[in-house]
């Protein structure tokens, strides 16, 4: 998805981790997978995945496959008979209801004819607007304009919760504009083919619209510097992760100071937010650097550059040639990818991101059992109290620190499902025949639902993430942990599995998220969610020491020949990986005491703690193309996935245990090595 579709920003949000389980009818799973072969301790992710992964290549629409791919799969393919529906009774259903609106919004996205006889006529106006620019006034006044329009241009802008009282939401501009994935891209050797493709890329595009070969060339070249110079002044993922890099807070005086060429009084004016007293200028040295730019980049630079974005944020929705440029690059030539994904997934795709949450509120009706909820529910209770007392056993901290653990322990909130309550989507209005129009208003309706937000209290019964989504997340502002309805259900979660399956599987997702509230940035928050410091400078020196070991730990991993995954980038997933596992592995013991006779027997031959990790490998099953993989080891909190199923068991004396592994074994991490964090 383009940011045609605006999202509040996530600025503290705990990484959301992507995780699925493949299982047989029932709950379990076909030990005829598993790859006797391979020795257990030497190779287990080879041990679980490695026949699965030979006999299922990644699909020609797909950058990757594996266990989380699938189980995505089967949430698209409930959605599409719920939006197919919604399209063919949109005529009857009530006006104004969900139902009609994501029926003709997915209608719509259907109506191949009528996009491709528009070509580009809806951008035109937008065009026009960026060819009338005489100076970099006009530049900052379109700016304000296409926000305004919920169009980001240049910097990202949103509300959050304010990282000092977290009761409170505030706006906060933060860098962006680049097209590239990360500032690396744009001055590091091994880039240099991609950035050549970029601009070409750009060229194409700008052709598409009318520019001459000639013209669209050296625009290409422009536009490339011009990003060049914005990414010399931005910061790149690593130092994204730290709290004080992502919170600046100042009055609009103090901000004018830094952006002399750009008010930030007119720019909260004409969004209609609500900003008083300041607001978070989250990376000055950015914004620096974009307010010099409109005062010495030549005004045809920043037309070049704006023109760019301006189509190539709206390529998707526009007709093929649009569309197939835009795949070209973003997906083939960043991701791999070798064919476009169907027609109804890219409309869902602009659906979810434009009215998802209505969206989940249908797919909920259908998928989601009061039976899957209560047993969710008394996971998380199991996994709390599993994690409490890890932190009450702790050898490494004192007494002081573990009371303000504890005291965070005690606030987390867990959200299951869905939304108590549901969002209003009344004051949207789509048409049936006019599918750029619709992503437009959505975007606009999303963007001044943000906007106004801003300057009012935390809404803490909202939720980040659509129940339809695979996937999980904490929110370190809110200190709670969400897990939507499409990740409870089976084959990654069933109420009738043997506990260790669930535990393995849903168990460590739910240990996982708790765990970002202790990871080296969520630790940086409080109970209340606010961004203060709980530590002793002892205790933070050893977790450090800790945290340090883990990170070497990961940077040995080869996940490309002569590329290694950032063990600082994924520092968090792969604590809550470490801890969220060894929390469900406590849970499933104390499961398994009140059952000792499930707790000695077998199942296919395995035991209950076998089965425990086997699930816990096969959540991280899969495969991905290169090029995909060389975009994540940059721009990636989590790890690659064959690197999850070893990473935290290798470091956990009771998988050596279950599978009877000697010191030595590849599974088993020398003493001096192996790392206990939480």
């Amino acid at each position: 998805m383009k940011n045609r579709i605006v999202k509040p920003l996530a600025l503290a949000v705990g990484m959301a981790i992507c995780t699925g389980v493949l299982a047989a009818p029932g709950g379990g799973f076909d030990i005829k997978e598993l790859d006797t072969s391979k020795n257990a301790c030497n190779d287990f992710n080879g041990f679980v995945n490695a026949k699965w992964v030979d006999a299922n290549p990644i699909p020609a629409d797909r950058t990757r496959w594996g266990s989380f791919d699938m189980l995505r799969e089967d949430s698209l393919n409930v959605q599409h008979a719920i939006v197919e529906k919604a399209a063919k009774d949109a005529a009857t259903a009530k006006p104004g209801s969900i139902e009609q609106k994501i029926g003709y919004f997915y209608a719509s996205g259907m109506d191949e004819a009528a996009i491709e006889k528009a070509g580009y006529e809806p951008i035109k106006p937008v065009l026009a607007q960026i060819a009338a620019l005489k100076n970099g006034g006009d530049v900052a006044a379109y700016i304000r304009d296409s926000y305004a329009h919920g169009n980001p241009v240049a910097f990202r802008f949103g509300g959050n919760a304010d990282f000092k009282d977290s009761s409170k939401q505030i706006a906060y501009a933060n860098q962006g504009g680049l097209g590239l994935p990360t500032a690396d891209y744009y001055s590091k050797p091994d880039f240099a083919k991609i950035r050549d493709a970029y601009v070409a890329h750009i060229a194409r595009t700008l052709v598409l619209v009318g520019t001459s070969e000639a013209d669209a060339q050296a625009q290409a070249k422009a536009v490339l510097a011009f990003e060049t110079r914005l990414a010399k002044a931005s910061l790149v993922p690593t130092e994204l992760r730290q709290p004080e890099n992502r919170y600046h807070y100042v009055s609009i005086a103090e901000a004018d100071k830094v952006t002399p060429h750009f008010e930030w009084a007119a720019f909260f004016q004409a969004q209609g937010a609500d900003v008083k007293d300041g607001f978070s200028l989250s990376q000055p040295k950015f914004f620096a650097e974009f307010d010099q730019m409109l005062a010495d980049v030549p005004v045809a630079d920043w037309q070049a550059y704006l023109r760019f974005h301006a189509i190539s944020e709206a390529a998707p929705y526009l007709s093929s040639a649009f569309q197939q440029e835009d795949f070209a690059f973003n997906a083939q030539t960043l991701n791999g990818q070798k064919e476009m994904k169907a027609r109804w997934k890219r409309t869902l795709d602009a659906i979810e991101g434009g009215m998802g949450m209505a969206l989940g509120q249908l797919y909920v009706a259908q998928t989601f059992s009061p039976e899957s909820k209560a047993r969710a529910q008394e996971l998380v209770a199991n996994l709390r109290a599993a994690y409490k007392t890890r932190i009450e056993n702790l050898p490494w901290m004192s007494d002081a620190t573990k009371q303000k653990a504890l005291e965070k322990w005690a606030t987390f909130t867990p959200k299951i499902g869905y939304p108590d309550k549901w969002r209003d989507w009344s004051g949207l209005t789509l048409q049936p025949d006019d599918y750029f129009a619709n992503v437009e208003a959505a975007a606009k309706f999303n963007y001044a639902y943000m906007v106004g937000k801003i300057g009012k209290p935390v809404d803490r019964t909202e939720w980040g993430m659509t129940p339809q989504t695979v996937n999980a997340y904490y929110n370190s502002l809110k200190n709670e942990i969400v897990f939507p309805a499409a990740i409870l259900q089976p084959p990654f979660f069933d109420a009738k599995a043997d506990d260790a399956l669930n535990y393995g599987g849903i168990g460590a997702v739910i240990g996982h998220e708790m765990g970002h509230g202790y990871d080296d940035q969520g630790s940086k928050f409080d109970a209340q969610g606010n961004n203060v410091n709980w530590w002793t400078d002892a205790d933070r020196k050893a977790f450090e020491a800790r945290t340090d070991l883990l990170a070497d730990q990961f940077n040995h991993y080869e996940a490309l020949p002569g590329k290694f995954v950032n063990g600082r980038l994924t520092m968090g997933e792969n604590i809550g990986d470490l801890g969220g596992l060894n929390a469900a592995y406590d849970a499933l013991q104390m499961a398994l005491a009140k059952n000792p006779k499930e707790a000695k027997a077998k199942i296919d031959g395995y035991t209950e703690n076998q089965r425990f990790f086997l699930n816990w490998a096969r959540v991280w099953r899969g495969s991905i193309r290169p090029e995909a993989q060389l975009t994540s080891l940059n721009t990636d909190p989590h790890a690659p996935a064959q690197f999850r199923a070893i990473g935290a068991p290798s470091n956990m004396p009771a998988f050596a245990k279950a599978f009877q592994c000697k010191a030595g074994d590849p599974m088993v991490r020398p003493a001096d090595k192996q790392v206990k964090i939480w």
